[in-house]
């Protein structure tokens, strides 16, 4: 988990960085311990009016390709400065109207240990044909506890934030003041 404090330097530092023209905004960055994924606006394709949603559909899906192809060697050197300062993979995604697109990303392995009813619960995932696997399955789980309780993730995150600031402000706990500790009798 990173601080808010963290965060602004991140948008600060992309802000900074990032060609005036790659997009029309940035949309969002977010990261973790292993990556920062930035996620800009790209424009959307000028369409004649009345177009069908497959054409409509088939031009965004061809913008966001267009994109992720010509600005390819830009976002590398950008995100070759941003690891080394960060240490953390950096990964793209563009918006383009309705459609949001993510590129090459990190997919971090974690390991748990599940009891037989958890397991179970990621068996009958596979039985289903929800998930491939129990790894897909866990996934899958994440995903809909994320998209259920998102307003509730997101104040658990913010009281963690006061934690560590509170800590950060905390008395030194390096050193321990010899003279506040009894002196071994009981009393």
């Amino acid at each position: 988990m990173i601080t808010e404090e963290q965060k602004e330097k991140l948008r600060g530092w992309f802000a900074g960085r990032l060609p005036d023209d790659l997009f029309e905004e940035v949309v969002e960055i977010t990261a973790d311990r292993e990556e920062i994924t930035v996620i800009g606006r790209v424009p959307e394709p000028r369409l004649a009016e009345g177009a069908s949603d497959a054409e409509r559909e088939t031009a965004l899906r061809t913008r966001i390709q267009d994109f992720r192809e010509r600005t390819r060697e830009n976002r590398m050197e950008v995100a070759r400065e941003a690891e080394h300062l960060f240490r953390r993979k950096v990964s793209w995604g563009v918006v383009c109207g309705p459609e949001r697109a993510l590129f090459t990303h990190v997919a971090a392995p974690v390991m748990t240990r599940l009891r037989q009813p958890e397991r179970q619960v990621l068996d009958t995932l596979i039985a289903a044909g929800v998930a491939r696997s129990r790894s897909d399955a866990l996934a899958w789980c994440v995903r809909l506890v994320q998209r259920h309780t998102e307003d509730w993730l997101t104040e658990l995150r913010e009281s963690l934030e006061h934690v560590q600031r509170v800590r950060a402000q905390g008395p030194d706990t390096g050193e321990i003041d010899d003279s506040s500790t009894d002196d071994g009798e009981d009393g």
